[in-house]
């Protein structure tokens, strides 16, 4: 892939962890940025130190600067921002729900659960290994070196549902890239979240970065000093007194954006554990109540945020190209839930 394409891709916020180890215990003080050089191959002590910089090394679960002296026991991580090497994608015969296909692109209803691309803790088993195959199915001749060069547009988290393009060609790939990186791809999801809101519609400025010191999260900065610029549009479906349907159309593509944004304004996902959305956030302190919200928990393991919706100008045809997707079960099901719950609610009073 073109590396200037890559990184025009919105979703590139995303770190890989490149080295993680933990200091001997005889380890004598050194700079960490002079140990780091002795151990990744290729290293240089300026990209060492840009990385320090960019907060990409942590120390004990915490950023550190060039002149931190590791001492025995620490543990070391440092990432990066481009995904690990993904020369050697390997086809996997893995189903793929794929709504439109043509030479130039296709579309694929991604399930619960499944990973975009291979790293730290996913080798495989990934939607680049089920495109691998598909595309190795369609053309046996096919070069494996090209396999991982075409695909990934952009990204929705693991246990997001919904749309994706992906695109057969280079071509393809740098027009819907551009799309991406230009803001202008419609793209439209469907939010469970906690909380009633007084209006109808609003919209969440703020930038959004990785937490500097918690790595695996993101935050939202009011301020705009740090991560960026990041945009969401929402508008409400559907009131159930304790949680609410809502539309979220993103106009820009942040990681963890919508469920950033949405935590910034009070009214996380629904049961998303990474920020706050897993434990009653809205609601009754009765028994039954908790029984209530524990049973939609187990219906919908995971955040409920599904991408309905996903348009964009074909890069052959210039047409314009919109797609729509049902619900998963999971969502439908909870959604359901709350609704009953809310009319019986609503009929007491």
């Amino acid at each position: 892939m073109n590396t200037d394409i890559e990184d025009e891709i919105p979703e590139s916020e995303e770190l890989y962890e490149k080295l993680s180890l933990t200091i001997d215990k005889g380890q004598e003080p050194l700079r960490i940025d002079k140990f780091l050089m002795a151990r990744i191959e290729g290293a240089t002590r300026n990209k060492i130190q840009q990385a320090i910089e960019n907060n990409l090394v942590f120390v004990n679960d915490n950023v550190v600067k060039s002149n931190y002296k590791i001492k025995g026991g620490d543990r070391v991580v440092v990432f990066d921002t481009n995904a690990p090497d993904t020369s050697d994608i390997i086809p996997q015969d893995i189903a793929l729900d794929i709504v439109y296909e043509d030479d130039d692109l296709f579309i694929i209803n991604k399930p619960v659960g499944m990973v975009c691309h291979p790293g730290s803790g996913n080798p495989d088993r990934t939607l680049l290994n089920a495109a691998a195959f598909h595309l190795k199915k369609i053309n046996p001749e096919m070069d494996d070196t090209l396999l991982p060069r075409y695909g990934l547009v952009h990204r929705i988290d693991k246990n997001t549902s919904g749309l994706m393009v992906m695109a057969k060609s280079e071509k393809a790939m740098s027009d819907l890239a551009k799309q991406f990186f230009n803001h202008t791809v419609h793209r439209r999801y469907i939010a469970l979240v906690w909380g009633n809101f007084e209006e109808e519609s609003g919209t969440v400025i703020a930038h959004v970065g990785r937490h500097q010191r918690f790595r695996k999260l993101f935050t939202a900065y009011p301020e705009g000093d740090y991560g960026k610029d990041a945009i969401t549009h929402y508008r409400v479906l559907e009131r159930f007194n304790y949680v609410t349907l809502v539309e979220c159309r993103l106009e820009t593509g942040r990681t963890h954006q919508i469920r950033v944004h949405m935590q910034h304004i009070q009214h996380p996902l629904f049961n998303d554990d990474f920020y706050g959305g897993d434990k009653i956030v809205k609601g009754t302190v009765f028994t039954k109540y908790k029984q209530f919200v524990d049973n939609c928990f187990s219906i919908c393991p995971r955040h409920a945020l599904h991408a309905k919706e996903l348009g964009f100008i074909h890069p052959t045809t210039k047409k314009e190209m919109l797609f729509s997707s049902e619900l998963p079960d999971d969502m439908a099901q909870v959604i359901e839930k709350w609704r009953k719950y809310s009319q019986f609610r609503n009929a007491e009073d």
